[in-house]
């Protein structure tokens, strides 16, 4: 019986070794065939008559208390009872005061490992505390260095705006696109600003939901009609925030790459557990370049013009071809920033998004989870 124990006991600890098996399985397997195999010799009666075996048997067991403790602590209890009571597949039956003794002195091995294993999954927490914290102060240094040259630039074209508005005599069409020059970079600081400080001080006030649609559709544009329907009631505020964002993604690719669209379809429904989000707009659908510039998300990408085959004469997507992938062909390269991060994010949740061609525009759809 002695042979089966330190066999299996090396059979765990050899498979506990194996970075992708949790060791807890592995030490409550083998303690609890340790337990069993100790077990056995009470109650028939007999007594182990070698102790070769148990010293391969209790080291192996040691091993799997101080991996299941690093680990998993409550797992290592199974192995380290199994190390205490060990002793008495040899004492037993024998004077209690031999038997407590025997057990007492292997506990404290047990303990001893547990002890180490214990130690060594408090140096792997500050590890991984220290290195989230120094992942988020880079993070912050970065969006403040953000805040601070966008903000810069963005001051300086709504300085002008202001500074064009009191010229005298200005056409009504021309004063009304510099006052809607003036408020969007009011709000683009105001964006700035809110993000910054979300990062330092994460409790906040809620995101912009479905509630603020209707003004983000208001404030487009002046040349570009946006008709809203929205039929989505009684659903959380985290998926409100997302619809809020797809559309925000989606009015932003239309203002940088469809300057001749005139219409921006935008409807929000929901349909048992799911929200649908459509915007579509009829700027044209592009050349090939174009529908890539769209399709992997523009936040990521910068001016289109500075990609290989980006026509920035033709002013967007004059042409109306058809060519390109509805899907986003890109997600991999630049994950996290703009359509292509939103496709991912909503993928891992249950949902997805699309963007390209449709007619004689381009249409982008998202379905949320509730």
């Amino acid at each position: 019986m002695n042979l089966i124990g330190a066999v299996v006991q090396l059979c765990a600890l050899v498979v506990a070794l194996r970075p992708r098996v949790p060791p807890a399985y592995s030490a409550v397997g083998g303690g609890a065939v340790s337990l069993a195999i100790t077990a056995y010799h009470p109650l028939t009666g007999t007594r182990g008559d070698t102790t070769f075996w148990l010293l391969i048997e209790v080291p192996a067991l040691l091993a799997l208390t101080m991996l299941a403790a690093r680990r998993a602590p409550l797992a290592a209890l199974v192995p380290g009872l199994a190390v205490s009571t060990i002793l008495l597949r040899m004492v037993w039956p024998g004077p209690p005061s031999l038997i407590l003794a025997g057990c007492a002195g292997w506990s404290l091995g047990a303990v001893g490992v547990a002890a180490a294993g214990l130690y060594l999954r408090s140096l792997d927490g500050n590890r991984r505390r220290a290195v989230a914290q120094a992942v988020r102060d880079q993070r912050l240094a970065l969006a403040r260095d953000l805040h601070d040259f966008v903000a810069h630039d963005v001051s300086g074209m709504l300085v002008q705006a202001q500074a064009a508005r009191l010229a005298p005599e200005l056409p009504p069409r021309i004063e009304d696109a510099l006052r809607r020059i003036e408020e969007g970079g009011q709000r683009a600081l105001t964006s700035l600003d809110r993000t910054v400080h979300m990062l330092n001080e994460p409790a906040r006030g809620p995101a912009p939901g479905i509630d603020g649609l209707r003004e983000l559709a208001d404030g487009f544009s002046s040349t570009v009609r946006v008709n809203l329907a929205v039929e989505a009631e009684q659903i959380s505020r985290e998926a409100s925030a997302t619809v809020y964002r797809v559309v925000t993604e989606a009015l932003t690719n239309v203002r940088r790459h469809a300057p001749r669209a005139t219409t921006v379809d935008i409807a929000v429904t929901r349909d048992g557990d799911m929200i649908h989000v459509r915007v579509h707009d009829d700027g044209g659908s592009g050349s090939q370049a174009e529908v890539g510039d769209r399709g992997v998300g523009d936040s990521a990408q910068g001016d289109r013009g500075d990609r290989p085959g980006g026509d920035r004469s033709s002013g967007g997507r004059s042409g109306g071809g058809r060519s390109g992938g509805g899907r986003f062909a890109g997600l991999g390269r630049k994950g996290g920033f703009g359509l292509a991060g939103l496709a991912e994010v909503l993928g891992t949740v249950g949902g997805s998004l699309s963007a390209g061609p449709h007619g004689a525009g381009w249409r982008v759809t998202a379905t949320i989870p509730v």
